[in-house]
């Protein structure tokens, strides 16, 4: 793969990150089934070998580059995406894959308040009203009732806000780097959270409260069974295609205007749970998701 991708069309990149959205938007409804036969640190310690070994064998049989340029960006990148997705998957195998999403994709959001706060980005006053609107949709969907608040209520949310770190740190610092080597990365990192959190379970069994409101964090190494294995790989082949789809649209295209596109999720994960599952969005949440893509929208063309 090529070391830079400056000179691609933003249009592919756009494309990319569509496709990806699609894809991830149907497998990710399977991490419900998945929860019911092993926590979430096997699952991620699991897939993240399959993956590197299906990725290993890719670069090695088309000459792939896969050492970093610059190892602390992409180190830094590494964890902040595969923190990320620690608490997203942990959260969408307890929690309806709309309200997870959400939380997930408040990252352009993010992305714009960092951006401003930290970054030195000057924005008018469409996008402060943006900002406002997504999250007005965030908490709709998330529906946080006074009796209903706990942690597991923010993670998902916690995971968008890594989730925008990350996708600010490929733009700005892992421009020269090959998607292999973006890849490698995150399913390292994840890899390693997998293997921690066995590690931790095993020596500190949880309670019988914690294991109650936080199964599939709480479970530790059970024996794999059949359709784990089968869905594990599943995971692990189809989303090693998305998320180098999804790497590849990031680093052609500025990170506020793209994220709109991740939206797509949202709409694709709805309609898979309807098909596999018959869940259907309360009006609630539809009106959720409406404001939080009209927020990107709005991000996306003041971002031009």
């Amino acid at each position: 793969m090529k070391t830079s991708v400056q000179s691609q069309s933003p249009l592919m990149g756009v494309g990319l990150v569509v496709l990806a959205m699609v894809i991830i938007g149907l497998i990710d409804n399977y991490i419900r089934v998945i929860a019911e036969d092993a926590g979430v640190w096997q699952f991620h310690m699991m897939r993240s070998l399959m993956i590197c070994a299906l990725l290993g064998a890719l670069a090695l049989a088309f000459g792939w580059r896969a050492r970093p340029v610059h190892w602390r960006p992409v180190v830094l990148r590494s964890f902040l995406f595969s923190s990320s997705m620690v608490l997203y998957f942990g959260a969408a195998g307890m929690l309806p894959i709309a309200q997870v999403g959400a939380g997930l994709f408040s990252s352009p959001i993010w992305v714009l308040v960092v951006s401003v706060l930290f970054l030195g980005t000057r924005v008018g006053l469409w996008r402060v009203v943006a900002v406002a609107i997504g999250f007005s949709g965030v908490i709709l969907i998330l529906k946080p009732n006074a009796t209903d608040l706990s942690l597991l209520t923010f993670l998902p949310v916690i995971a968008g806000l890594l989730y925008a770190l990350a996708a600010i740190s490929t733009r700005r610092w892992c421009g020269a780097e090959s998607t292999t080597t973006l890849l490698f990365g995150l399913f390292i990192g994840l890899g390693i959270w997998g293997a921690l959190g066995l590690i931790w379970f095993a020596i500190f069994p949880p309670s019988a409260e914690f294991a109650a409101e936080f199964g599939f964090f709480a479970q530790g190494w059970v024996t794999p069974t059949p359709r784990f294995w089968a869905l594990t790989f599943m995971q692990a082949s189809v989303s090693l295609v998305a998320v180098g789809a999804l790497t590849r649209g990031y680093q052609m295209v500025e990170v506020s205007f793209v994220t709109v596109f991740e939206y797509t999720f949202l709409i694709s994960a709805a309609f898979w749970a309807y098909m596999l599952y018959g869940d259907i969005l309360d009006p609630r949440s539809a009106i959720g998701i409406g404001l939080i893509i009209v927020a990107g929208v709005i991000i996306a063309l003041r971002s031009r």
